[in-house]
């Protein structure tokens, strides 16, 4: 019998239905890493990058989180051109509602119109008749937060989208756009040492709304020399960010990590986390670490 959680480690993270129906892995794969600085233009290493998409897969990842605004539209182009066409199971969660002046700026924009052109884009650009999951990647404060969520409700009655979701949002926000649509995931800053969305993580794993924690390999000075995180990370034989994915992991069954890397050694050892298993000792540990 074939040893599949060797073959493919990251399904050792468990799985997680968004909107009840889309199950995915949990330890998933974000590409904002794969362009130019400052999220601009196209990688200095294109074929790399491709190397990257298609060893992710080959690793059990089933969720790649990608955006309009990374490049703006790289990350589409290089999704479609590394896994084009898409295997069995593979999810492809977009984002619009950012516009990039230039490298390093982003600024909301919600208009309904505009939505709607990124998320033609969006599915030109990926190659995809549906975005299975397409995230509000920023409310706009200059339009109705209904206007921006009743745009994308739209295109989900239209068959366009099949899951909406959120990012960057508080619980009041998810509670006024679910007064408009199904909600099916929140994505917000969160990790082992900024944790400023622990109650909307909360309310979301109760509300089994799936919970995409961006930047989630930070750990700041918690991984300095001597720190408890190394020290842990030391007796495991493990990297201090293995040890943060494994953290989130075990937080919520709701969780949906994504971390980035343009090298694969950095992304087999990402998804080697998902193997990692804490005990009920080390978690509180690692928990402590605030």
């Amino acid at each position: 019998m074939t040893d599949t959680s060797t073959q493919k480690p990251a399904a050792a993270s468990g799985t997680f239905a968004i909107g009840g129906d889309l199950t995915v892995n949990r330890l998933g794969f974000g590409t904002m890493q794969l362009t130019g600085p400052g999220v601009w233009g196209e990688p200095a290493d294109r074929a790399g990058a491709i190397a990257v998409l298609r060893r992710a897969v080959e690793l059990g990842v089933t969720f790649i989180d990608t955006a309009d605004a990374y490049g703006p539209f790289v990350t589409d182009g290089l999704i479609r051109e590394a896994l084009h066409p898409y295997a069995e199971g593979v999810t492809i969660a977009a984002k619009v509602g950012n516009t990039r002046p230039g490298p390093g700026q982003w600024v909301p924009l919600g208009r309904p119109e505009y939505l709607r052109q990124q998320v033609e884009l969006n599915l030109r650009h990926l190659g995809l008749e549906r975005l299975d999951l397409l995230q509000l990647h920023r409310i706009d404060a200059n339009v109705p937060l209904e206007e921006q969520i009743g745009a994308l409700k739209e295109l989900q009655d239209e068959g366009k989208i099949r899951h909406i979701g959120l990012s960057e949002v508080s619980i009041d926000e998810l509670k006024a756009a679910q007064e408009v649509a199904p909600i099916a995931s929140v994505q917000n800053l969160f990790n082992l040492s900024n944790r400023q969305s622990e109650a909307l993580l909360d309310h979301a794993t109760a509300e089994n709304i799936a919970f995409i924690p961006w930047f989630p390999l930070a750990t700041g000075e918690l991984s300095g020399e001597g720190s408890p995180l190394s020290s842990l990370a030391a007796r495991h034989e493990v990297a201090p960010s293995q040890l943060a994915l494994a953290w989130l992991l075990r937080r919520s069954p709701a969780m949906l990590p994504i971390p980035g890397t343009k090298s694969i050694a950095h992304l087999e050892e990402n998804v080697a986390a998902a193997q990692l298993e804490l005990s009920d000792e080390e978690f509180a540990e690692l928990d402590a670490l605030k």
